[in-house]
């Protein structure tokens, strides 16, 4: 990996977990110390970021982090909308029987550990099969163009501030259930009922993140 993608992933995990704030201006001295990475790598990640649309440069005042209002909020879903209506009707006609088999069991799983009582620590793994969920259904498209787009969009959908975006405790069980929703018309290998149960779900989502 070159240096300027180490330094991009270095950014945008600091970015996730809440070490840069939306908004923020930061400078490339502040960028070098909170990455771990040569100024050299930090100058080279920037036009990236700035293409990204996750940092921009401000005249005379210099690089500012992107911020969260609602024009973004609407924007981001609407293209993780797009694309994985798009991915799912794909992946129901390719997944393995196995795969979706996998997919269920983790998600029952997730489910039963979350009635259970939910911890950080079950929280935390009811969020990473979710993210795990989508990125899975992008992935089998096979596309690496689609692929870098979302994973791009995926980091402004979790950056959003707004708590109701995120796996809450009260929603990890209702989060799973949209899931196994899609799931189950996965196994019936219904592209209409999966981009249906998806789109429900995305929906709700949406939802939750602009308080509608």
């Amino acid at each position: 990996m070159k240096l300027r993608e180490q330094a991009y992933d270095a950014f945008t995990e600091n970015l996730l977990a809440r070490q840069i704030s939306p908004g923020q201006f930061i400078s490339q001295r502040e960028l070098v110390a909170l990455t771990g990475m040569s100024l050299g790598a930090v100058r080279e990640m920037i036009p990236r970021l700035e293409a990204d649309g996750l940092i921009r440069t401000v005249a005379q005042r210099g690089l500012q982090v992107m911020n969260v209002d609602m024009e973004l909020i609407r924007n981001a879903f609407q293209l993780r909308i797009i694309l994985e209506r798009e991915a799912i009707r794909h992946f129901v006609t390719v997944v393995s029987d196995e795969e979706i088999a996998a997919l269920r069991t983790a998600h029952e799983q997730a489910r039963a550990d979350a009635v259970s009582g939910v911890t950080p620590d079950v929280l935390a793994r009811a969020q990473q099969t979710d993210w795990d969920f989508h990125d899975r259904i992008i992935d089998m498209l096979g596309n690496e163009l689609i692929k870098t787009i979302y994973r791009t969009n995926a980091i402004k959908v979790r950056l959003i501030r707004n708590d109701d975006t995120r796996m809450l405790p009260e929603l990890a069980v209702s989060v799973m259930d949209e899931h196994l929703a899609i799931i189950k018309a996965i196994e019936s290998r219904a592209p209409e009922a999966a981009e249906a149960a998806l789109l429900a779900h995305l929906t709700s989502a949406k939802h939750r993140a602009v308080r509608i």
